[in-house]
């Protein structure tokens, strides 16, 4: 007789769920953890760095307070639960402590939260609020409430304001919005039909999840805080932030332009000896890749965080031995964890234990199910398949989500007909295919046209959609290359319509910006024809094939790319050449413009992973670059400067300015017969040029320049601080420097829109000045302006910029100040600031932080990576 074959039916362990909500807990935990601190939040401010610590005491007390101003607003505008009969609170915050306030409120109020990311473009807000129909909105003071139209919208100002004289007691179950209902939280993921659903998860869902992580990875006495770094949007945030909160442990709030830096990243989390982290394993690479650059062993750095889980997208083995290569078999473990946001994230989890273990595997298991879960795998009549066959992937038992908002997509959750047991009798359906070997189940591949991007469910058909909006697009076929591996590229193959003006890839992808997360905008590719099979479908493998055979770069070969050299100094052009080939090596695949210094590394296709390689590759050619540096430069061509700064002993002022012998400078004192030289220098410096007046375009005009500069001009030349330099061989004007004694600035009306940048400059500058540096006359010179002509190439700029600097430190002395402060806004001026002139830094802040005093935030669509540092020098009379 033949054997019965086995069936791929997986059971995960029995545990008792005793189902309670999760701030109840937190409250029933009070007692013993009051007074340990729950939250350690860092940031940024115009007036320094602040760092502040709550313990659960004052964090439970100041909830209270927001979930009983929810329950006041609620009642006072008859706010109505939607068609679910939910109560939703939606979140649109920036990782912080109040955040975390703000979404235990919620809960303590009767609601669900909401997140929504701030970089949502405007349409996914509106069809999310539409369709969750929220009851209110909690926003940051930089958020712009337009994006929330009708709906009841609070910012954090207001409501610290508002909730203020409110009770800091528990609130009882009798006051609470909606006690019966069992949800906790609504995320939002791509949906299969082009349109974003929200996934609705309850809080015994939530529990089951806690509750097996703390029984399968257990926190150790020694470890007393944990990282909140994760998207609030992804679901993996859930258990990274209430799974230390109610044990007890604090929580360190890690903002998103750390997370983006692994240089950065890896100091926060060895500083504040961190022993679990989750990311996914684009993030592991980098980090490991750093930690190969830095060279330091791994009982110095990163020693303490002895549990990696990596979950979101697929686990190459190659990543996982190389995590042996630096982390000490027996004390560091790595994980691979699997799921969705419909299963709580996780349902399933392999332990990857050594590298002997390891190059056993071809591929890395999603292994075995967690507690309470059962795993089937189905064939197309709902059958188990034969363990080694392939299935799709169903999930049954007590991590499943209640559904999906208004009960869109009701044939992704039904009942059970393998289920014997009530908490098993619902089924959801995953879309992904997996196969029973050895034991545990392996990952094999979607039903559909859903990828991961960085952790990100991403439906192509949503993308496609988006793309075909766009006026000017004819056809467009949406696909990803190198599917699930760490070099994935999501394409859109665009056919122009007959009739449209000419656009480039670029510039549709400027255009999905407004439509699409940054992390669904994919490369466009603009091709003349679509290729077809003999049967009349779309070639998808001609398509990708084209791709690769355009930017093919499988031969450790150089790509052959367009670069541009005509911008770059003589003197630099093999350190451009280097870089230019590096960076075309890297990002073959998706390099589709022409090199040069203005180019911008990510517009061109770079990305964090592969930032850290080009950082590596160019440290193999001898170049001692930064991460940071790399990360923070503008373009390509800061990158050239820090190269060629960093590759040889710091220049002399007189080594800069005889790198262009055929500029003879001299500066000279302001005359009134200078003006019209100087608003032009200025203008172009600052309309054309400048970092932060770019993103208030088009509401400032050239003119608002000039008018500026007219009204202060008598007051410059009186003062005779400032200067201009000319060259003497052609008696032009190349540079301008204006100064005032910080303590005796002309008052000017600003009635244009460039005064936001001036109160920007003042709210980061003023309690600096005022608080301290010296006070009086004639001790602070506050260098304002500096501005070159444009005729100048980088080289003779750079020079111009040295020339300058050298007469206002001279000017300094002879005037008798204490020091200079200027502030600089240019990652150029930065570097020369801070690494060349030896300036110290005051104050390093992010700009798309900035709140106008009107409430809106002016540079919000600047990236987290742009600054603005407050320098400050004194100077030295000893020499």
């Amino acid at each position: 007789m033949g054997s019965i074959p086995q069936l791929s039916i997986i059971k995960g362990p029995q545990k008792e769920l005793k189902s309670r909500n999760i701030h109840r807990i937190f409250e029933e935990n009070l007692p013993q953890y009051s007074c340990k601190s729950a939250l350690i939040y860092n940031d940024e401010l115009p007036s320094g760095v602040i760092s502040r610590a709550l313990t659960y005491q004052q964090v439970n007390e100041k909830s209270n307070q927001f979930g009983r101003f929810f329950l006041r607003e609620s009642l006072k505008r008859s706010l109505k639960p939607n068609q679910d009969s939910d109560y939703v609170i939606a979140v649109c915050m920036q990782p912080s402590d109040t955040l975390v306030m703000v979404l235990l409120a919620t809960w303590k109020a009767g609601a669900a939260y909401l997140p929504i990311d701030p970089s949502f473009p405007a349409n996914r807000i509106e069809h999310i609020l539409n369709e969750a129909s929220p009851i209110m909105v909690i926003c940051d003071n930089d958020i712009d409430r337009k994006l929330f139209g009708t709906t009841c919208t609070l910012s954090v100002n207001e409501l610290y304001q508002k909730s203020h004289e409110m009770q800091t007691s528990n609130i009882p179950d009798s006051k609470m919005l909606n006690i019966a209902k069992d949800l906790a939280i609504i995320l939002y993921t791509s949906g299969s039909t082009g349109i974003p659903k929200g996934v609705r998860l309850p809080h015994s869902i939530i529990l089951n999840r806690l509750q097996w992580q703390w029984d399968s990875f257990p926190y150790t006495s020694d470890e007393s805080i944990g990282v909140f770094k994760t998207a609030l949007t992804f679901v993996d945030s859930i258990s990274e932030l209430w799974g230390p909160l109610l044990n007890g442990m604090a929580i360190l709030v890690i903002p998103k332009i750390i997370t983006k830096d692994p240089e950065r990243l890896v100091t926060v989390l060895d500083q504040y000896k961190i022993r679990r982290l989750v990311l996914v394993p684009t993030l592991l690479r980098n980090i490991l890749m750093y930690l190969q650059m830095s060279g330091k062993s791994n009982v110095k750095l990163l020693h303490s965080l002895q549990i990696w889980v990596c979950s979101g997208e697929p686990l190459p083995v190659q990543l996982a031995e190389s995590f042996y290569d630096y982390f000490q078999e027996g004390v560091h473990a790595l994980y691979n964890f699997y799921g969705s946001t419909e299963v709580m994230g996780d349902v399933t989890y392999f332990a990857c234990e050594s590298k002997k273990q390891l190059s056993q595997l071809d591929r890395i298991p999603i292994g075995l199910p967690i507690d309470n879960t059962v795993i089937y795998l189905l064939d197309q009549d709902y059958r188990p398949v034969k363990n080694g066959d392939i299935g799709e992937i169903f999930v049954a038992g007590l991590n499943l989500a209640s559904g999906y908002v208004n009960g869109r997509d009701p044939e992704r959750f039904f009942e059970n007909p393998l289920a014997v047991e009530y908490k098993y009798s619902r089924l959801y359906r995953t879309g992904d295919y997996g196969s029973l070997q050895g034991g545990y189940i392996c990952y094999e591949g979607r039903t559909d046209s859903q990828i991961k991007i960085r952790g990100h469910r991403v439906d192509l058909s949503e993308v496609e959609k988006n793309v075909l909006s766009i006026e000017v697009v004819d056809k467009a076929i949406v696909l990803c290359y190198h599917v699930d591996q760490l070099d994935q590229a999501l394409l859109a193959f665009v056919k122009l319509r007959d009739d449209s003006p000419l656009f480039t890839g670029l510039q549709i992808e400027a255009a999905l910006k407004n439509k699409l997360a940054d992390y669904m905008i994919p490369q466009v590719v603009i091709i003349d024809r679509v290729p077809l099979l003999v049967n009349g479908k779309i070639d998808r493998q001609a398509l990708l094939k084209t791709y690769e055979t355009a930017n093919n770069n499988e031969d450790d070969t150089v790509i052959v790319l367009d670069f541009d050299f005509t911008q770059v100094p003589e003197d630099l052009k093999l350190i451009a050449r280097d870089l230019f080939e590096t960076v075309g090596s890297v990002i073959g695949r998706s390099t589709r413009a022409t090199l040069t210094p203005n180019s911008n590394f990510y517009e061109l296709g770079g990305n964090s992973l592969n930032s850290i390689f080009t950082v590596t590759l160019l440290r193999e050619k001898g170049y001692s670059i930064g991460i940071s540096d790399f990360i923070r430069a503008k373009n390509l061509g800061d990158i050239i400067y820090k190269m060629a700064k960093n590759e040889n002993s710091e220049p002399m002022e007189e080594e800069w300015t005889s790198a262009c012998p055929h500029l003879s400078m001299k500066a000279f004192p302001l005359t009134l017969s200078d003006k019209d030289d100087v608003i032009e220098i200025i203008v172009e410096s600052f309309y054309g040029k400048a970092d932060l007046e770019q993103w208030l375009k088009p509401d400032i005009m050239r003119t608002d320049y000039s008018d500026i500069i007219n009204d202060i001009w008598t007051v410059l030349v009186e003062k005779n601080l400032s200067f201009i330099v000319k060259d003497v061989n052609t008696n032009r004007v190349i540079g301008t420097a204006l100064n005032f004694d910080a303590h005796d600035e002309p008052t000017v009306e600003v009635s244009s829109r460039l005064s936001v940048v001036f109160d920007f400059l003042e709210t980061l500058e003023g309690p600096i000045r005022d608080t301290y540096l010296p006070k009086g006359l004639n001790t602070i010179l506050h260098s304002f302006m500096m501005g070159t002509s444009p005729d100048l190439d980088p080289k003779e700029n750079i020079a111009c910029m040295h020339f300058m600097e050298h007469e206002v430190l001279k000017l300094a002395k002879i005037r008798k100040f204490v020091g200079i402060l200027t502030t600089n806004s240019s990652p150029l001026t930065q570097q020369l600031g801070s690494d060349v002139y030896k300036y110290k830094t005051l104050l390093d802040y992010q700009v798309n932080k900035y709140v106008h005093n009107d409430g809106s935030r002016p540079f919000s669509r600047a990236p987290d990576s742009q600054r603005c540092i407050v320098h400050w020098k004194e100077v030295d009379y000893s020499s």
